[in-house]
């Protein structure tokens, strides 16, 4: 196999993207929530009301840091928190109104998060950069599961 820097580069690109999107964030006067809250309310706004071991799934977010998040959306009004009527053991997580009413300029912001990551590519190659990525997620997700 060849010399890579893959992991070191995503590791970069998430240190760097989490800064810029924060930043962007507060350039939209959006300070109800930061960047890993906005990426699970953009999950829930994809799929409302979501078992919590199922948002961790789609956020990649560790349930125990998922939790405290939780705790810390559903204190600002962003989050409800139900019991599963066919299931009382499980938890659902569900949006509120006032999280509802962000979506649009968190919207704003995310798609022009998305012009930056792509600045200067082509079609075909934004194609092969995200089936790249996938392809590593899905490596990385195979394997976690073996634990």
């Amino acid at each position: 196999m060849i010399e890579t820097s893959g992991g070191f580069l995503i590791t970069q690109i998430k240190q760097i993207q989490g800064r810029v999107f924060g930043r962007l964030l507060t350039e939209a006067g959006i300070d109800e929530f930061n960047g890993a809250q906005g990426r699970i309310l953009y999950v829930l706004w994809q799929e409302d009301d979501l078992p919590i071991v199922e948002l961790a799934r789609r956020t990649g977010l560790a349930k125990t840091t998922l939790t405290s998040m939780l705790d810390r959306m559903e204190s600002k009004g962003h989050i409800t928190r139900c019991y599963d009527p066919g299931d009382r053991r499980q938890i659902r997580i569900r949006l509120t109104d006032n999280a509802r009413r962000l979506e649009g300029k968190y919207r704003e912001v995310s798609d022009k998060m998305s012009r930056l990551f792509y600045k200067g590519m082509t079609d075909e190659e934004i194609l092969r950069v995200n089936a790249g990525l996938e392809k590593i997620l899905k490596n990385l997700e195979e394997e976690e599961r073996k634990t």
